[in-house]
């Protein structure tokens, strides 16, 4: 068994209609669905994908309206790095974001910002075996489009206990130091860990919530027998509804996530539907009225396209 890259990412955010307006309208992702989360239902749970809403290009955010920034400390993810294909993308990005006022920090072969809500970012060019995972965009070409992800950068204080974690339950490899790989027949993804700062971390809105690893959808049980056979205490499998979930927490405090490459978000709208209206799992579809009406009005965002 192989974890195949990373699934998919979910963040924190305190104003739904910006992060809407800036992950599809100014970095081109698509929204593929519009849903709550599953244990709190009067708070968004919103997806940015691919075209086709793969796993490893998911970005997630719950919405606390109004919840205050804040700040990435050890046990938390505090950096997301996506792929371009080329150096030319890297440019296209940094004239893109100047333009809607978003300051970027060039490193070679990479560039770095903040979303409007202080989560960091990265855009790394690079040539990946991995199938480019790339969603459509009026202003934005296909060969300069987001490719889906690349890494993920955290915060740790037990590093050595994570990296037996990863690569003795995991099955990760350790290219460099504090840095491991995750690669399945599909696609690879990486976590990469830096001593944490002096201040605490706090839970807000711009932080990463958890990180999510892709399992196959027949191998889900036998991982959650070896995590236990490993030692790690974790969560049954849950059903996500999109797909099933384990989750746990790794040495340093980073909340892992296991989550099945299905059934995906075309279980309940057909791919050019997703993301148009807000869907409910089953477990909560008597509920849509009373939902709705304390969810944040969110437009569609390819309505004028």
């Amino acid at each position: 068994m192989r974890l195949d890259g990373i699934h998919h990412i979910s963040c924190i955010t305190g104003d739904a209609p910006g992060n809407l307006e800036f992950y599809t309208g100014v970095l081109g992702l698509r929204l593929v669905a519009k849903t709550v989360n599953q244990d709190d239902p009067y708070v968004y749970h919103l997806f940015y994908a691919d075209e086709s809403g793969s796993p490893g290009a998911d970005l997630t955010f719950f919405e606390y309206p109004g919840a205050l920034q804040g700040r990435a400390g050890a046990g938390m993810v505090y950096r997301i790095t996506f792929r371009v294909r080329s150096y030319d993308a890297l440019g296209f990005w940094e004239r893109r974001l100047a333009d809607h006022a978003i300051a970027t920090t060039r490193h070679e072969d990479r560039v770095r910002f903040d979303d409007p809500e202080g989560l960091g970012l990265e855009l790394v060019a690079v040539q990946s075996p991995d199938a480019p995972l790339v969603a459509w965009h009026p202003e934005i070409p296909a060969e300069v489009a987001l490719c889906g992800f690349d890494a993920v950068r955290a915060y740790g204080g037990r590093v050595a206990s994570t990296g037996r974690l990863l690569e003795e339950v995991m099955g990760a490899t350790s290219p460099t130091e504090y840095r491991w790989e995750l690669t399945g027949s599909a696609r690879h993804g990486t976590i990469a860990y830096d001593a944490p700062p002096t201040l605490p971390g706090r839970a807000g809105a711009g932080t990463v919530h958890h990180i999510a690893w892709a399992t196959e959808p027949a191998d889900h049980e036998r991982w959650l027998e070896r995590l236990h056979r490993g030692g790690v205490s974790s969560t049954p499998i849950i059903d996500r509804y999109y797909f099933r979930s384990i989750y746990f927490r790794e040495p340093s405090g980073v909340l892992f996530e296991l989550a099945t490459k299905g059934p995906g978000f075309t279980v309940d709208l057909p791919l050019e539907r997703l993301g148009r209206e807000l869907v409910l799992p089953p477990m909560l579809a008597s509920r849509r009225v009373e939902i709705e009406a304390r969810l944040t009005p969110l437009r569609d965002p390819r309505a004028d396209w």
